[in-house]
């Protein structure tokens, strides 16, 4: 025999329906607590004495394809223990029931927890729409944060870094535990005071990974003057990556001179290509004309005043970085791959 479903069931336990209604698909259950007394939350004493009662709108799991509002009447009581400073208080009805002061029920925060760690905030919120339980993406986030457990393993190998609370404007401080590969704490700032006085509250750590700055360095050197310092690989690789480029940069033209690539047809360049190759044209009379004055000794500041060119571009040719036939991005790849081969008299590549 099939057994009856009552609503009381579909509710957290602990919990009463006095009334339900349904208003424009969404179901308003109004409940209350079965025990007649509640415990003080300061002394722990049970009080049967009522003060007062207010409702509370929580929200919990959908039911057949409606959105659930429950309608908690908690009530208050009066302690009557002399000693304790709580005169009146709210009854508790647990955590696993309705924590104080949620606004969702324990088992629909542990839903909504698990849709944030799974898709994160915006598509969460999404997908937590078509399942009937409305949240918002900053929520999901909130959550997500809330219940995520605080390390406790002991701190050995960090990296330290920073970063922007908002580009040009905030910068703080990035602590991260390189052996488990997640974020510690984050600094509000990047003040060596800040630094070191965090690191000072952790004197386990015996390895430092930092960035080639001075600032991050002698906050370690003074919280922690034991522990080991080391470059950490991001900032070696892109530094290698910045000199290795700037290298290739100064000597294109040489090593396209080598493999005999240094003459440019002008009757193979597309339209784009070829007004590039005027505006290089342009720029090699211009080159022309600083380098010979800083041959003759022409100081950078006179040498602005005569061309009327500005003294960072000035430097960059009497430094040899703007003799490239095509502008280089920065990246070696598209570096490389800046001057088309059929200028050069060879064959494109096909694309797949």
């Amino acid at each position: 025999m099939p057994s009856a479903i009552s609503l009381s069931s579909l509710i957290p336990a602990g919990l009463s329906v006095e009334r339900f209604e349904v208003v424009d698909r969404v179901l308003f259950v109004t409940a209350s607590a079965r025990t007649p007394e509640a415990a003080c939350p300061s002394c722990g004493r049970p009080s049967r004495r009522r003060h007062s009662r207010y409702v509370r709108k929580v929200s919990d799991l959908p039911s057949a394809g409606r959105s659930v509002r429950l309608l908690l009447i908690t009530r208050r009581f009066r302690c009557d223990i002399t000693s304790c400073r709580r005169k009146i208080f709210a009854e508790r009805s647990g955590d696993e029931v309705v924590a104080q002061r949620a606004r969702r029920t324990g088992r629909m925060e542990c839903i909504v927890h698990h849709l944030g760690l799974a898709l994160g905030g915006r598509p969460a919120a999404c997908f937590a729409q078509r399942l009937m339980m409305p949240v918002s993406n900053d929520t999901l986030l909130r959550v997500v944060r809330r219940r995520a457990r605080s390390p406790r393993e002991t701190l050995n190998v960090v990296g330290i870094d920073d970063f922007a609370f908002r580009r040009n404007h905030r910068y703080g401080s990035i602590v991260c535990d390189l052996e488990r590969r997640r974020i510690v704490k984050l600094l509000p700032d990047r003040e060596i005071a800040t630094v070191a006085g965090w690191l000072s509250d952790h004197p386990e750590i015996t390895v430092v990974s930092r960035d080639r700055g001075g600032g991050y360095g002698e906050a370690t050197a003074r919280a922690l003057p034991n522990a080991v310092q080391v470059a950490d690989r991001w900032h070696l690789m892109e530094n290698a990556s910045a000199a290795f480029l700037d290298a290739v940069k100064k000597s294109m033209k040489s090593i396209r001179a080598a493999i005999g690539a240094a003459i440019v047809d002008p009757k193979l360049l597309t339209s784009a290509e070829r007004l590039q190759y005027e505006g290089y044209l342009r720029r090699e009379e211009t080159n022309a004309i600083i380098t010979g004055l800083a041959a003759d000794g022409v100081p950078v500041k006179e040498i602005v005043r005569r061309t009327g060119r500005s003294r960072g571009l000035v430097r960059q040719i009497v430094r040899g970085e703007r003799t490239d036939v095509f502008r280089s991005p920065a990246r070696l790849a598209r570096c490389v791959s800046a001057l088309p081969r059929r200028a050069m008299g060879g064959r494109l590549p096909q694309r797949r």
